[in-house]
Order: C-alpha cells, then sequence, then structure tokens
C-alpha cells in the first residue's frame, strides 16, 4: 500500500523527469529496474518514450571483469538477470545518449551515493559525453560537507528530484 504522500512524490517525480526528458530528445535512453524504494522510472516513462520512438535500454551488471553495459530493452517486464542478479533487457548491446543513475543520497553539487559496487561511476568515467541524469527523492539530499568525494566518483550533469531539477 503506498500512502498518499508517497504517490504525490512518485506523479511528481515523473512529472519533472518526462518534462526534462521531452527538452533533452534522446535517441537512447538507459533506464534501471526498481529495487528497495528507488524511483520507478520504467513504470513512469516506458510508456512516452516508446510513443516518442526513443530506444530504451536496461543496464547489465558483470561481476568479473567488474562493469557494466547497457542492453537494448522493449518496455515489457524483464525476463533476464545480469550477473549481480538484478533484472535486465536481453537485446543488443548499445551506449545510450541519455542515463538515468539512482541515487541512495546526492549532493547539489551532482555527487551521488549508490549501492558501494562502483557499477554507474566506472561506466559513466568510460562515456562522458553522455547526459547522466540522477533520480533521487528530495529527503535523500546531502550537504556536500556530508560526501567525501573520492577519485573514482563521477559528476551527474544534473538531479532530478519531486520537487524538480537540482
Amino acid at each position: 500500500v503506498v500512502s498518499a504522500g508517497a504517490a504525490a512524490a512518485e506523479s511528481a517525480l515523473a512529472v519533472h523527469l518526462r518534462r526534462l526528458l521531452i527538452e533533452l530528445e534522446p535517441e537512447t535512453l538507459g533506464l534501471y529496474w526498481p529495487m528497495r524504494c528507488e524511483f520507478n522510472a520504467p513504470a513512469a516513462l516506458s510508456e512516452p518514450m516508446s510513443a516518442a520512438d526513443v530506444v530504451m535500454a536496461l543496464p547489465y551488471a558483470r561481476k568479473r571483469p567488474t562493469e557494466m553495459h547497457y542492453r537494448r530493452w522493449n518496455g515489457a517486464a524483464p525476463s533476464a538477470r545480469d550477473e549481480c542478479n538484478l533484472a535486465t533487457a536481453d537485446g543488443a548491446v548499445l551506449v545510450p545518449d541519455v542515463v538515468l543513475v539512482p541515487c541512495v543520497a546526492y549532493t547539489r553539487s551532482g555527487h551521488r551515493l549508490g549501492y558501494g559496487g562502483g557499477y554507474f561511476d566506472r561506466w559513466l568515467a568510460a562515456h562522458p559525453h553522455v547526459t547522466s541524469i540522477g533520480v533521487a527523492w528530495t529527503a535523500s539530499e546531502i550537504s556536500d560537507a556530508e560526501f567525501a568525494v573520492q577519485p573514482h566518483d563521477q559528476g551527474l550533469s544534473l538531479v532530478v528530484t519531486q520537487d524538480g531539477v537540482v
């Protein structure tokens, strides 16, 4: 059961993301399959992105070597699992021009905390031309003083919350 406040936050975040993606006009969009309390970007975006002829992709994580790539996704519930046992697509490997990156926490300067595997940081470092959009809940903001940026940490192009673009 989702509370009214949580439903309103999901709806607002979806609106902000859709507006931003209309402005960015991606040809290919890298999403993520949500886990824990992450925003459900595929549910909010797969239909409008398909209608706009945007090619969608989901990440595929490998344990050895520790790396990630994106695979084309058709918008249906994923039936494949990657080496980390996360839901993924089984389509062709591609490089999206815009990627959505889930954030456990974020800073206003565009840094994020994830779950500690470094998959997104390594992928973003290898693809600096890609627009990276952090997706977070407003309450997960932390100050720059609380986040000790490490050499491997990659900044995000923008962060979107239910309150708008940061």
